[in-house]
């Protein structure tokens, strides 16, 4: 899929309410990319019962065959729905296909699912345990899928009072120039490959930020109305605020005029990782050093932080204090690496071992060719240098391991909305 660019410098408008719908009558946001309703059964009299139960949903209702690994393959190249319901008739091990469906959907999905067994271990598994928002065996009718199913379709059920969304990792350079931003862009498009999921790219430099420049895309200015103006900001507003990136990245990135002066407030940036996390299964965030605000309320909310260091001996001591900043402000791991290892001039990695105190967590060879020329065509460096993919891996493993294992209590809780 080819790069979308954007030339619009203009701040994208907030959307306003939609009208208030009738009662047990769903009304999609006005522009929403998302479907309302997707389904995907294994048989015709299933489908009659959907599209006669759920008819207050109108053009709303859209209705696949197959069963929940179509569903999976289908939602690795399209968006997914606000409401999902799957059909695991014939599924031998249905756990472990709606933990496969789990790792292609966003966050914020809610998940129905039909079958034909009438077990009510396998219920009260699905819904307590795995956070699937209700359950149906065969065969459906139009009254059991209105009563139990409707209200979940047109919002009149809660979203669930668990603790849900993606994971933070926020990727900070110890100075300027170690590469701090060509470790955040390509770490958050290889997260998008090793885990399957959906992550979004948040640039904080809202003046010099290059992210966009790394990925040959153009920022607008709606990410500093989202600091500054948490009231105006929803998720139609992000969604046009946001430069896909492929399939399952966006970047939410500003090129602010070097005279201005943006000033992001707490509940600015609380409000807006808190939307991303809701719609992404990884929010990567590219931090400058000193943290000022928008900076430190980042750190504070992320699971994993990373240091990024160059070898020398400014590097080593700003990375020795922002490490002991960072540790302070919360007890999630902070991962330490030492980028450009081998650099013509720079220290050898024993010496920076003995200046840490501790071996960095992973090391990345200085490739003085590719990485640059990556940079240079807007294209991302582990797209042009087999070394960089390599040597990020083991970073990307380790961001997608602590994602899996963080959140209660598993990720098909968590990523489909509610806590046991």
């Amino acid at each position: 899929m080819l790069v979308e660019r954007s030339s619009r410098r203009e701040a994208p408008q907030a959307s306003r309410p939609a009208p208030p719908a009738e009662e047990g009558r769903y009304a999609a946001p006005t522009g929403d990319p998302r479907v309302p309703f997707l389904a995907f059964v294994t048989d015709e009299d299933s489908e009659a019962a959907l599209r006669g139960g759920l008819v207050n949903l109108g053009t709303g209702v859209q209705v696949r065959r197959g069963d929940v690994r179509t569903a999976t393959r289908v939602l690795e190249h399209e968006e997914t729905p606000h409401v999902l319901l799957v059909d695991v008739t014939g599924i031998e091990d249905p756990f472990a296909a709606l933990g496969e469906l789990a790792e292609v959907c966003t966050p914020d999905v809610r998940v129905l699912v039909i079958g034909e067994s009438s077990n009510l271990t396998l219920y009260r598994r699905l819904t307590r345990d795995l956070g699937i928002a209700e359950y149906l065996y065969k065969p459906l009718t139009r009254e059991t899928v209105g009563d139990f199913f409707g209200p979940h379709v047109t919002g009149v059920v809660g979203q669930g009072g668990g603790e849900r969304g993606g994971s933070v990792v926020t990727v900070s350079g110890a100075r300027g120039g170690c590469g701090a931003t060509t470790i955040a862009v390509n770490l958050a498009l290889q997260l998008a490959e090793v885990s399957r999921g959906h992550v979004a790219l948040l640039d904080l430099h809202l003046r010099t930020g290059n992210t966009g420049l790394m990925l040959g895309v153009r920022s607008g200015t709606g990410l500093r109305v989202a600091l500054e103006e948490p009231e105006r900001v929803d998720s139609l507003f992000l969604d046009r605020s946001s430069i896909p990136v492929g399939d399952r990245v966006r970047l939410v990135a500003a090129e602010e005029p070097m005279n201005s002066a943006p000033h992001p407030t707490e509940e600015g940036v609380k409000h807006l990782l808190a939307m991303l996390t809701a719609r992404f299964n990884i929010v990567v965030v590219d931090t400058h050093s000193p943290p000022g605000i928008a900076e430190s309320i980042a750190l504070a909310m992320a699971q994993t932080r990373i240091v990024v260091t160059a070898p020398d001996m400014s590097g080593i001591r700003d990375t020795l204090m922002l490490r002991k900043y960072v540790e302070g402000l919360r007890s999630s791991p902070v991962l330490t690496v030492l980028n450009r290892e081998g650099l013509p001039g720079g220290l050898r990695t024993k010496l920076v071992e003995e200046g840490l105190g501790a071996p960095p967590d992973f090391v990345i060879p200085d490739l003085p060719r590719e990485v640059p020329r990556a940079a240079h065509l807007g294209r991302p460096a582990i797209a042009e240098s087999a070394g960089f993919r390599r040597a990020l891996l083991p970073v990307t493993r380790r961001i997608a391991g602590v994602k899996t294992e963080a959140g209660p209590p598993s990720l098909l809780a968590r990523l489909f909305g509610r806590a046991a």
